[in-house]
């Protein structure tokens, strides 16, 4: 993925100057038969080592005849050109709109001499999103928008998958240009309501019955164009989209298609065979989709998305990678030599570099400024806390707006979560018990109270009064993000406190820094390492630190 945060508004005045490079992201999807309460699911991670985690707002506008609209690439803010503006926008915040309709994507590039050559080419992947979510009340019409753009333009990025979702079903739309030609090719599949899917930087569509005019989308040409290229030559029945316009070795199948089977395998443990496809064991690929042996809950969702292959044999918290504090994290860059053998760091769901994250709810019971709800969260998956935000709200939050990763400050939400993750991916098996305090007690407390706010939210929407109903949702969104920056704010000095200079000071059930008798403070515990990694010493260096 090369991407700038979706959140950036077109008209933002810093978009030009925040270029940002990513390379990975991570979409998990489910239908509205396969989750616990009917929502349609689906998350996203935006991984990138320089994308700054913030939350911005489109507003729904009306424009006047002739009116056009500037396009700008997201991860360059390179001017593209203009498309004609149409006559009424939609409220977007974050991947969101008014209307429900929720948008994902990851980046897996395809074959290099698809990427546009003619540099005419108008429409990147990320305004494509955003374009597409201020025209479209479904996901079938945001499809049909971002098909049509691409067609009219021209597609200016190489080849990405989508997860396109509103409030009564979701599809994955999987796109890669023609190189010298203008526009793209394309296919799109809706995922049954029963089901769970998902897409990891690499493309998922493979065979599909592409008479199922319901159930699957294309461009006229897919088949042809990549006969005409020689990515194939088989029957048309036979034609994968995704060998077709991409290749799949090794390591792609583990560092992509590896992060969607480990959520697979949370909800489905037959899907366990499919190892073998990760591992580079085996041909068969992985399904796109999977019908789960049980619902799947919000709270589940997020928690897939802080996923590390627990239980699995990519887990990383057992090797000596994972040092004395089984650290579930690998500093980049991937790939690494070793006496003239190249070795991997494995790429799990949740990665340190995470900009932000989100996990978007749409759902059909209730009314469309109350039902889409953007779960929200900035930096690594794995330590934040995921805040709830009305697809109806008009004003972001002070402690989720604008900045950049060079300037610090002690009212961002996305630099308080980062001191937090930081903090423990040093004393990472001390720290998290602290941390899972925190997070699961704010996550708990905005999960709790949705049922009773909302209806509350239902009976304001109701009454007819416009005006207040927007200032509940907006006062709400300010108070969340408040109480979750200062609480981490808190939770990082805290652990700097407890696990200075390599000590852990001593604490009460409640997590309360125990004094003595006299009020000073007692003498804290020497933590340590663990017994594998004095092992490792002494094998490294023999006698060399032996007591005689």
């Amino acid at each position: 993925m090369k991407r700038k945060s979706l959140y950036l508004t077109l008209m933002l005045p810093a978009l030009a100057l925040m270029p940002a490079e990513a390379e990975a992201c991570t979409n998990l999807i489910a239908g509205p038969k396969a989750t616990t309460d009917g929502s349609v699911l689906v998350t996203y991670a935006a991984d990138s080592h320089n994308l700054y985690g913030m939350l911005t707002h489109t507003p729904a506008a009306d424009h006047a005849p002739g009116s056009i609209r500037k396009v700008v690439e997201w991860d360059t803010g390179k001017p593209l050109g203009s498309i004609p503006q149409i006559p009424h926008t939609y409220n977007v915040v974050g991947n969101m709109n008014e209307h429900q309709v929720a948008i994902g994507e990851s980046t897996w590039g395809g074959h290099d001499e698809l990427v546009d050559t003619t540099g005419n080419a108008v429409i990147d992947y990320g305004s494509l999103i955003q374009i597409a979510l201020e025209r479209s009340k479904t996901a079938r019409e945001a499809i049909d928008v971002m098909t049509d753009l691409v067609d009219k333009y021209g597609y200016a990025s190489s080849g990405e998958s989508f997860s396109i979702a509103d409030k009564n079903e979701v599809w994955v739309l999987e796109m890669i240009g023609k190189g010298a030609e203008k526009g793209a090719v394309w296919i799109a599949v809706r995922i049954p309501d029963d089901a769970i899917s998902g897409h990891a930087n690499e493309p998922r569509i493979r065979q599909v019955d592409m008479k199922d005019k319901k159930n699957v989308l294309f461009s006229k040409d897919v088949i042809s164009f990549a006969r005409k290229r020689g990515y194939f030559n088989g029957k048309d029945s036979e034609f994968s989209f995704a060998d077709a316009y991409s290749t799949h070795d090794k390591g792609t199948r583990r560092g992509c298609d590896g992060r969607v089977w480990s959520y697979f395998r949370r909800f489905k443990p037959e899907t366990d065979k499919y190892f073998t496809w990760c591992n580079g064991e085996s041909d068969e690929p992985m399904p796109l989709y999977i019908v789960p042996d049980r619902k799947v809950s919000l709270k589940e969702m997020q928690e897939s998305m802080r996923d590390h292959f627990e239980g699995t044999p990519f887990e990383m918290t057992s090797d000596v990678g994972a040092g004395p504090n089984h650290v579930p994290y690998r500093w980049r860059p991937m790939e690494y030599e070793v006496d003239g053998k190249t070795y991997t760091n494995e790429r799990a769901i949740a990665t340190q570099q995470t900009g932000w994250s989100f996990v978007s709810q749409s759902r059909a019971d209730l009314p469309d400024p109350v039902g889409g709800v953007l779960w929200f969260g900035t930096d690594d998956t794995n330590t934040t806390v995921y805040m709830p935000f009305y697809c109806s709200m008009t004003e972001i939050p002070a402690q989720l707006a604008e900045g950049d990763v060079n300037t610090f400050s002690f009212d961002s939400n996305f630099w308080m979560t980062n001191w937090v993750a930081n903090q423990a991916y040093n004393r990472y098996d001390l720290m998290i018990p602290d941390i899972r305090k925190v997070q699961g007690a704010l996550e708990e407390k905005y999960q709790s109270t949705r049922s009773e706010r909302e209806k509350e939210l239902v009976a304001i929407l109701e009454s007819g009064d416009d005006k207040a109903f927007r200032q509940s949702v907006n006062r709400e969104g300010k108070d969340i993000a408040k109480e979750a920056t200062d609480a981490y704010r808190d939770l990082g000095i805290y652990l700097f406190v407890k696990f200075m200079d390599g000590n852990m000071k001593k604490t009460d059930a409640d997590g309360n820094f125990i004094k003595s008798e006299y009020g000073l403070p007692v003498y804290p515990s020497f933590p340590g390492y663990d017994k594998k990694y004095y092992e490792n010493i002494v094998k490294e260096t023999g006698d060399h630190f032996r007591v005689k």
